[in-house]
């Protein structure tokens, strides 16, 4: 087990194909296995070392799941194998096994998560399993939207409109053709909860109340970035490449340091800055318009990538031969003890002692080699 550093010359999209291969290669030896022993089924342990509650499942988390889903994904659009093939359907029968009642649950960020990955798996890979999935998942969305205020809440009930679930219910719904529907969502979070002086999205408002909480979280831009680029690339409007543009600058002054994306946490924290340059990738592939702002924000995006995936890999350890990320990306990765798991604090997944050890940071972390090797190898 050693820390180690990274190449001096500029990593080629060979080199991070072989690095998204051992990121994926730790995941599936750490934490992937078969559910209660059914068979043609596989679930994410959302620990390791893992605790008895973890490995039986007791504790499982719906959107890592759906992650662990968005990045086989990458995988398998990336180098196609049987194997791979194999987990876009295991995964999603396994995920609707242990959520017992159906598809859907009481979050619209969770169940948008999962839309947006199955979206994919079916769309790039042709799993037609994940159909019937899709239909009740996109119902469950679009039910979910509140004319009154423009958007999705949070949870079923609540008076909480956030941009983790109204970003990835409109990429959802511009994938699946709802693009009016995907542009109101984007306009309320024009609207509501960007900062006029950063430019960066708060969490989330209260509304009626307008009430506004105003942490800003990486993911809150990823999903705002990725909803933006989706739409200017769909409906050709050009309010939608204007605030991707306008948002890749605010996230290079505020949400990183030497053009590494900034900040640290496991549990769904661990997942945040994993969002974040998945939807910075996809804005340096796609965001269109050959204006030089528009050039200059696709080459941010792609350059945020991979300084920061360089810099994670820089940091990892090597745990018999497999890379262990850290949570902050410009840190040395720490390794692990079982003691001290996460648990729930207001509907969320706190972080464990050691954030290392839970799934959402190794996905991101998985994810970020995935979206190095998609920039480099497109020459950006």
């Amino acid at each position: 087990m050693t820390s180690r550093t990274g190449r001096n010359t500029e990593p080629t999209a060979a080199l991070w194909s072989e690095r998204a291969d051992l990121a994926e290669s730790a995941i599936l030896s750490r934490h992937l296995r078969k559910l209660w022993g059914v068979p043609g089924t596989q679930l994410g342990v959302v620990g390791w070392p893992t605790t008895k509650r973890e490995r039986t499942f007791a504790f499982w988390h719906y959107w890592w799941q759906a992650h662990l889903i968005d990045c086989v994904v990458d995988a398998a659009n990336r180098a196609p194998t049987p194997a791979r093939q194999r987990r876009l359907w295991s995964i999603p029968h396994a995920m609707r096994l242990r959520n017992i009642t159906g598809w859907t649950n009481n979050y619209y960020d969770d169940m948008a998560w999962l839309t947006v990955s199955l979206e994919r798996a079916e769309r790039t890979q042709g799993v037609a399993e994940v159909r019937g999935a899709l239909l009740v998942l996109e119902k469950a969305l679009v039910n979910g939207f509140d004319p009154e205020f423009g958007a999705v809440p949070w949870r079923k009930g609540s008076d909480f409109y956030n941009a983790p679930a109204n970003g990835p219910v409109g990429i959802a719904m511009a994938r699946l053709g709802r693009y009016q529907l995907a542009q109101e969502l984007a306009d309320f979070l024009d609207a509501n909860l960007r900062d006029k002086e950063t430019g960066l999205i708060f969490d989330g408002i209260h509304l009626p109340s307008g009430e506004v909480e105003k942490p800003v979280y990486s993911y809150c831009q990823g999903v705002a970035l990725g909803l933006e680029t989706e739409l200017a690339v769909h409906t050709g409007e050009p309010r939608h490449a204007e605030r991707a543009v306008r948002l890749v600058d605010a996230v290079e002054e505020h949400m990183t340091s030497g053009g590494v994306v900034v900040g640290d946490g496991g549990g769904d924290g661990g997942l945040f800055n994993g969002i974040l340059v998945r939807y910075l990738a996809l804005t340096a592939l796609m965001l269109p318009g050959d204006e030089p702002d528009h050039v200059t924000a696709r080459r941010k995006s792609a350059a945020i990538v991979r300084a920061s995936a360089t810099a994670a890999w820089e940091h990892r350890l090597d745990v018999e031969g497999e890379p262990l990320f850290g949570a902050d990306w410009r840190q040395p990765a720490r390794l692990p003890g079982v003691a001290g798991a996460g648990g729930f604090v207001g509907g969320s997944v706190s972080a464990s002692r050691s954030p290392e050890r839970d799934l959402s940071v190794q996905l991101s972390g998985w994810k970020l080699m995935e979206a190095a090797h998609t920039v480099t190898a497109a020459g950006l």
